[in-house]
């Protein structure tokens, strides 16, 4: 199966609780919790020692608001990016979520998650 042939409730359905869970483990510096749902590629990249650096020094990675804000989803090859506003309580301003969603061993796990 695809993910861009699922309807946006059904990608939502997966893509919201992802997103809260990268927002909560975030803010508790909990790399295992917050690589859980990643692609096996995507945790090959997400190098413990790096996530864990920003997860020290950066305000933004570690005082996420847990409201967000659905934008609207990306369909492109075999993966999705559901666009998210965030905000953060210690920064004032909004930022880009962006969350890429693909199908591993019939699963869909987070193939990118970013911040801008």
């Amino acid at each position: 199966m695809n993910i861009i042939d699922l309807k946006d409730e059904d990608i939502l359905k997966v893509a919201n609780p992802y997103w809260d869970d990268l927002v909560k483990y975030s803010n508790n510096k909990n790399y295992g919790a917050f690589t859980r749902h990643f692609s096996y590629e995507m945790k090959l990249a997400a190098n413990e020692v790096e996530i864990g650096k920003q997860f020290a020094k950066s305000q933004l990675t570690k005082n996420l608001a847990k409201e967000r804000e659905y934008l609207g989803i990306i369909r492109r090859g075999e993966h999705v990016t559901v666009l998210y506003k965030q905000t953060n309580t210690k920064q004032e301003g909004e930022w880009l979520g962006r969350l890429v969603l693909g199908f591993e061993n019939e699963e869909i796990k987070i193939f990118g998650a970013t911040l801008f």
